[in-house]
């Protein structure tokens, strides 16, 4: 597809970006808007797919730290990888400029052939890697820092030095409230959550019709 093209399919979506550091519960907040009516697309889960032993991406994650990040089917440990990246603000960026550009064509290819009028491209970076001039609304979600502790600690099994190390490592919150036209606070209870979702999906049903 040529680049004009996908261009024009794309300008036919309603794009919501929907980003927030981690543990704030994007995830939680797309899966409303899932059952709200849109198309969502997971960065994260793309990543996922696209290095799998086999894809270039996979590859070049390999050349760049080793077999050491391998587990015992050859598959990348995510876990290993990430002891690495997140201790090592270089190293990071290593890993970003490997993934980043292949997750962008994936999740272009995925919003240009959603069956939805509006889709969510749900990433975590999406501000940081320029994506969010591709979307009609950025949403972000945040939480109180102590609640983002307790569920890396419960849901993830991290000890509190790893969790914070994560939390950590990411740009404030307030960076990407910057460039908010919605913000979800996801720091209380699920319905109230769900009720700012509700709220804010209806009024973009309208822009976006």
């Amino acid at each position: 597809m040529s680049d004009a093209n996908l261009a024009a399919r794309t300008t036919q979506k309603y794009l919501i970006g929907l980003t927030g550091n981690i543990a704030t519960g994007k995830s939680t907040v797309a899966k409303m808007l899932s059952e709200l009516g849109a198309t969502v697309i997971d960065a994260d889960a793309l990543v996922h797919e696209l290095q799998h032993k086999g894809t270039p991406v996979y590859d070049a994650i390999v050349a760049a730290f080793g077999s050491g990040i391998l587990d015992q089917s050859g598959e990348i440990d995510r876990q290993a990888l990430g002891s690495i990246v997140f201790a090592n603000a270089e190293q990071l960026r290593v890993l970003e400029a490997i993934i980043h550009p292949a997750v962008i064509i994936e999740g272009q290819n995925r919003i240009v052939t959603a069956t939805t009028r509006i889709v969510v491209y749900e990433a975590i970076k999406l501000i940081e890697v320029g994506r969010a001039a591709m979307c009609d609304s950025i949403w972000v979600v945040v939480a109180a820092p102590n609640v983002q502790l307790e569920r890396l600690m419960r849901n993830r099994k991290m000890n509190e030095a790893v969790a914070r190390q994560r939390i950590e490592a990411q740009p404030p919150q307030s960076e990407k409230i910057k460039w908010a036209t919605v913000v979800i606070d996801n720091s209380g209870s699920f319905e109230e959550t769900r009720r700012q979702v509700k709220v804010a999906f209806e009024a973009i049903k309208v822009n976006a019709a």
